[in-house]
């Protein structure tokens, strides 16, 4: 089994490869869902990770129904205490944003969502400039306190606020931030790469992007010439067909003909190996979908190959 990582400070230890909880309630339904977290932790894998909001931007869902599918697992399976689930908020239609009380509602509401008594990892999903980060952290850290969360992790936040965070924790002995989960991918390297993966790296912050195959193009499945059925095909269409898209396309397959591996694999294997990376998140609605994931914290890749895939991602 692949060994696992700690969570930055926290004593929270996770498999490197995290399970996406986006699908689960759109595109897999609940047996769907089931069957694929099974495989997932039957392979070895701890580390779920969903939102409050998932899947509100379905017609008919109101948010919630990915934590929902996964409280009615874990209740079902009688395994809480072997997952570390990750979940966030600020986007639920019902809880926007990020002032104290409303992070202190949203976290009621997902703890009974997820039918659970504390949230492993707790991620301030977007960040609200009009909050300070005094208030946020505050709250989170009361949270903390009260036994409702293990630890606390940003999403989606600048550098400068992410920093002033940490300052502040760090000052006032509040919880600090144990991980960063950032838009990151060989097709989406610029808002990661620079100031906040400097800040990340120099606090011993465990980061877990999202968006880790570029909704998919990364599998390799997606061509401009072959229509994909896939409630996630309108994502990749920016990069289909680009000089750009093209050359990381045929990098990773170079590399993956070379280790007799899987194209999504590869692309994960690139990003384990950047600086303050821990485990990647990425999703599966079919359990065929499910291998070539799990196969990518036991894929090393050379210096010459990552070298050549950021190259050609450049």
């Amino acid at each position: 089994m692949t060994g696992l990582h700690k969570l930055g400070s926290s004593d929270i230890e996770v498999f490197p490869l995290s399970l996406g909880g986006n699908v689960f309630g759109w595109s897999a339904d609940k047996a769907a869902s089931f069957a694929v977290l099974d495989a997932y932790t039957e392979a070895g894998g701890n580390f779920v990770d969903t939102a409050d909001s998932y899947t509100a931007w379905i017609p008919g869902n109101s948010g919630g129904e990915s934590e929902r599918i996964i409280g009615e697992w874990t209740a079902a399976r009688g395994n809480r205490d072997s997952v570390v689930i990750a979940t966030k908020v600020s986007r639920h239609p019902d809880f926007l944003g990020l002032r104290p009380e409303n992070i202190k509602a949203a976290a009621d509401a997902s703890l009974s969502r997820l039918r659970t008594d504390r949230i492993d990892l707790y991620y301030t999903h977007f960040d609200d400039p009009e909050v300070p980060v005094e208030d946020i952290i505050t709250a989170l850290d009361e949270l903390v306190t009260a036994g409702k969360v293990r630890a606390i992790a940003a999403s989606n936040i600048s550098p400068e606020r992410l920093a002033q965070s940490l300052d502040f924790s760090t000052r006032e002995g509040k919880a600090r931030y144990v991980a960063l989960q950032p838009h990151y991918n060989l097709m989406s390297r610029d808002t990661y790469e620079g100031p906040l993966q400097d800040i990340a790296v120099r606090h011993g912050l465990a980061v877990a992007p999202y968006f880790s195959l570029a909704a998919g193009f990364l599998t390799g499945k997606y061509r401009a010439s072959t229509p994909v059925e896939s409630a996630r095909a309108a994502g990749v269409a920016k990069y289909l067909g680009t000089e750009r898209g093209d050359r990381v396309l045929t990098a990773l397959e170079q590399t993956a003909a070379a280790h007799g591996a899987q194209v999504a694999t590869v692309a994960l294997a690139w990003l384990a190996a950047q600086p303050g990376v821990v485990a990647p998140i990425a999703s599966a609605r079919t359990l065929d979908q499910l291998p070539a994931l799990l196969a990518a914290p036991g894929l090393r890749l050379t210096d010459a190959e990552v070298a050549a895939l950021t190259a050609a991602s450049a």
